[in-house]
């Protein structure tokens, strides 16, 4: 409660001066997640836990577990190995969920001592009574940051009375079996989430800006992604201190602070005579919230995750590059419009309020279901703090389960966000393994089954017991499911490529074209070859017909006809077409006999006879022999 309190006073004045001034009262919202306990009947049901902030909760999840308090190392504070302890699960059983007491050591190392020992999740019983409070990370301890970065399994704060509940129970025998609820650690009242992030520009803070560096490098695709396609509103805030009015003067006050000592910042060295000073962080502080507002302006908003990063990789304090000629470049680089930041930023030496930190002053204090901002880096999702982890696909995970449900963009059904629940027994669901096809889907919120889309076909059924492949193309997917076989070069398959067909054994077999499909033999059931010359064969999927002598086969009407007498008919109808043809040869002769040949000897006769009998009623005729004569 100690540790708690110091935070909220950083609200108020700076750090060297927390033992000498007054407590300035703060409000700090404990998040917490639900806590169901379903067996046995004397405990049962729902409760409070504190969500610690390192680890992984299941945002947007929950998870199942039976809890056990251990006989020795009751405080987790040493290695279970020591004592030959195993809180491994076996296979079919539940998770176990290990309580174990305040006290002694750090609430990360119960955690990761527990963790180490297979539990998969960790319940802290506090050891006074009091309200429940956060489990924090240490501060500046850098043998405990080896381990905490590890920590993935969940991790909360329960009070001293369940805590008693818990073990009175364990110890009587009984088995305790409860639920951890994050569905609704984050609120998800529509499409789009919002969320924001206090941060620090400063790099050289020890293990907390280490991680937190590292998870902003990581997690700009991811938001960049979200926010260019309008899933989130994002907004960057940094935390500032004031310098009471006494000692604006001093030395502390004048190279920590800006503004007269409006807006201060630790020195990043803990050294006032070297190094940077806080008024550095604080100028670099109030350029990248500038940044987010001159981008925002230009609907560009997601080119402070850019901006960030960039600066983190090319102007660190080591390499002594933390200063405004270094920003500069990154800026131009980016293509910032530098007169609207420089006006942004205004005069850092002014006695006067600047609008953006004083906006942002007024943002640390809680309002509704969100506390006071005392923890660096702290989250906010749709107004709740967020607990755990920084780290990307723990991040992810939080934002996703603060979209209503149907309404998540497709990031959040990613394979990062997988919870791989359909590794164990393919999660319940329908499953083909020959065709290496399951129904089963990891989400962030746990495993659905729905029946898959394969190669452009969709598969329908319930996705627990029954998929099968339907519309055009299902045959291509492990024949739709229906028998199939391939022998000595020959290929059936039962399966039909029409929707309201299903399977039907092909022609020459029977069965129920699912699994079985069998050759009929058509020479013993007489459905072939049954002329009294024929000779019947039967074979895998067909049969073979044969005539005995010299007698040839006919498929189509079944029936046997003599070699011999073909030739003849042959024969008799080549000389018939010979015949035809003369005929028809003849009849034109003739047509061309009577119409042409005749009509022109006809004119040539009358003109002989017009030369020596001319009649009245007609012209004379030309002689064209005389003419020919002359």
């Amino acid at each position: 409660m100690k540790q708690a309190k110091q935070k909220q006073l950083l609200l108020c004045f700076l750090p060297w001066l927390l033992l000498s001034l007054p407590f300035c009262e703060a409000r700090f919202v404990v998040e917490k997640n639900s806590l169901s306990v379903t067996s046995p009947e004397s405990i049962k049901g729902t409760h409070d836990s504190a969500i610690g902030n390192f680890g992984i909760p299941q945002y947007g999840g929950s998870m199942a577990g039976t809890v056990v308090y251990p006989k020795e190392n009751q405080k987790s504070c040493k290695e279970f190995s020591d004592f030959s302890i195993s809180f491994k699960s076996q296979p079919g059983a539940l998770p176990t969920f290990l309580l174990v007491d305040r006290g002694d050591c750090f609430f990360a190392l119960k955690v990761w001592n527990a963790q180490k020992a297979g539990a998969s999740a960790v319940l802290v019983a506090d050891n006074v009574d009091e309200p429940l409070i956060t489990m924090d990370t240490p501060e500046e301890d850098v043998s405990s940051a080896k381990y905490i970065e590890n920590i993935t399994i969940p991790s909360a704060l329960v009070t001293k009375g369940f805590g008693e509940k818990l073990k009175k129970a364990i110890s009587g025998g009984d088995m305790v079996n409860l639920n951890l609820d994050w569905r609704e650690a984050v609120p998800h009242p529509d499409d789009r989430v919002e969320y924001e992030l206090w941060t620090n520009s400063n790099d050289e803070c020890g293990v907390k800006c280490d991680m937190l560096m590292e998870f902003v490098k990581d997690f700009k695709g991811a938001a960049q992604i979200l926010e260019k396609g309008g899933f989130t509103q994002f907004r960057p805030h940094y935390i500032t201190w004031y310098c009471p009015h006494a000692f604006t003067l001093s030395r502390q006050c004048k190279s920590q602070c800006i503004n007269k000592g409006r807006y201060c910042a630790p020195d990043p060295e803990q050294d006032f005579s070297s190094g940077y000073d806080g008024k550095d962080v604080v100028v670099e502080n109030l350029r990248q919230l500038c940044v987010y507002k001159v981008a925002n302006e230009t609907g560009n908003p997601w080119v402070w995750w850019d901006y960030v990063t960039d600066f983190q990789i090319r102007c660190p304090m080591k390499e002594k590059k933390y200063n405004k000629e270094c920003a500069d470049s990154v800026i131009k680089s980016l293509g910032i419009d530098s007169r609207k930041l420089d006006k942004c930023m205004g005069d850092p030496d002014a006695d006067m309020d600047n609008p953006v930190l004083k906006e942002e002053q007024d943002a640390q204090v809680g309002k509704g279901t969100r506390g006071d901002v005392t923890i660096l880096p702290t989250l906010v999702v749709n107004n709740r703090q967020y607990r755990g982890k920084l780290e990307k696909s723990a991040v992810l995970k939080a934002l996703c389960s603060g979209f209503e449900e149907t309404t998540e963009p497709a990031i959040c059904l990613s394979t990062d966000m997988e919870t791989n629940e359909c590794l164990d027994n393919n999660g319940g669901c329908w499953q083909d393994k020959s065709a290496n096809i399951t129904a089963c889907k990891d989400t962030f919120r746990g495993k659905v089954c729905v029946c898959p889309r394969v190669d452009g076909v969709q598969f329908k059924g319930d996705g627990y017991n029954h998929c099968e492949p339907s519309g055009p193309g299902k045959c291509t997917i492990n024949n739709g499911g229906c028998w199939h076989e391939e022998r000595d070069g020959h290929a059936f398959s039962a399966c039909v490529d029409k929707d309201n067909v299903k399977c039907q054994c092909p022609t020459g077999f029977k069965g129920d074209g699912l699994k079985k499909c069998d050759d009929i033999d058509e020479c013993k059931e007489k459905k072939a070859c049954q002329c009294p010359e024929c000779n019947c064969k039967n074979t895998w999927g067909s049969y073979e017909c044969s005539c005995s002598g010299d007698l040839l086969y006919m498929r189509d009407h079944d029936t046997c006809i003599s070699k011999t007498g073909s030739q003849v008919k042959s024969a008799w109808a080549a000389v018939w077409l010979i015949m035809l043809s003369l005929g028809l040869a003849a009849a034109g002769a003739y047509l061309l006999y009577k119409y042409r040949l005749r009509q022109y000897m006809d004119s040539e006769i009358r003109a002989i006879m017009a030369q020596y009998m001319p009649l009245d009623s007609q012209p004379e005729v030309p002689n064209h022999v005389n003419d020919e004569r002359a």
